[in-house]
């Protein structure tokens, strides 16, 4: 008799990430944004300057703007999602907000991934994403000592 146990698929090894890593968001044509790996945030959530909220084929949809790269509004990344859930978001500060969720690919390394974002605005905040631990679960082990180990170096020449 075979233990089923025993016959589980082997779990893929974990890739090592920093607290601050370069990512991509394909579906939202942002090429890179420095996301701050978060493991203290549930779900990971993205600046949106502006939201719009709109209806397409009797869906809600949303609308909204992008600064990708901390410090500067001159680059805008202007997305539209389908919103998959709006949800009461408490963050660090302890100041709740209702904030759409959108479902959206994220390229680390090679390897894409679904993950779940909330969208808010975080002009003012050091980083324009956080990266929370359901993107991370089963596949990234953080270590909170380093920062950019998946080869953040490569977006530097292109930062003013």
């Amino acid at each position: 008799m075979v233990d089923r146990k025993l016959a589980a698929p082997a779990e893929l090894p974990k890739t090592l990430i920093g607290w601050r890593e370069w990512v991509s968001l394909p579906d939202l044509t942002i090429p890179f944004i420095k996301a701050k790996v978060d493991t203290g945030a549930k779900t990971s959530a993205l600046h949106a300057f502006y939201l719009e909220p709109f209806d397409r084929n009797g869906k809600p949809w949303v609308r909204f703007g992008v600064h990708p790269l901390q410090a500067s509004l001159n680059d805008v990344v202007n997305c539209e999602a389908p919103v998959k859930d709006v949800r009461r978001v408490t963050d660090s500060g302890g100041h709740a907000e209702m904030r759409p969720v959108i479902e959206t690919a994220l390229l680390v390394q090679g390897e894409v991934r679904l993950i779940e974002l909330t969208l808010t605005d975080r002009e003012s905040m050091m980083f324009r994403m956080l990266l929370g631990r359901n993107a991370l679960r089963r596949r990234f082990v953080v270590d909170s000592g380093k920062s950019f180990l998946l080869g953040g170096n490569r977006f530097r020449p292109m930062l003013v």
